[in-house]
């Protein structure tokens, strides 16, 4: 290779890395029933108003608000849907996922 196709092809490495480095922009606010807020990304937010989790109050920025109350407990590890008030029920589910990994 001469030296143009060598710069090309690190022109097109620094972009990939560049792209990869790029963080989601999480510009969607969501409303808990207890006072708290938190931000998330557009798709994971419009993914929710589809399936009934989340009701949109406004736009810019997009705001929403959970149906209900137990929906912003609730977390996903190994396909199983746990509740966070529930810390028996997580911790022996994460106990069962570190035994499976030894």
């Amino acid at each position: 290779m001469n030296n143009q196709e060598k710069k090309l092809a690190e022109n097109q490495k620094k972009r990939q890395q560049k792209l990869n480095r790029k963080r989601k922009k999480k510009n969607a606010l969501i409303m808990c029933h207890d006072g708290k807020e938190y931000w998330t990304t557009q798709m994971e937010f419009w993914q929710w108003v589809r399936t009934g989790v989340v009701v949109k109050l406004s736009d810019g920025p997009l705001k929403g608000k959970f149906v209900s109350r137990n929906e912003e407990y609730n977390v996903v590890i190994s396909n199983t849907v746990l509740n966070i008030k529930c810390p028996n029920h997580l911790r022996e589910a994460l106990d069962i996922r570190r035994r499976a990994l030894r």
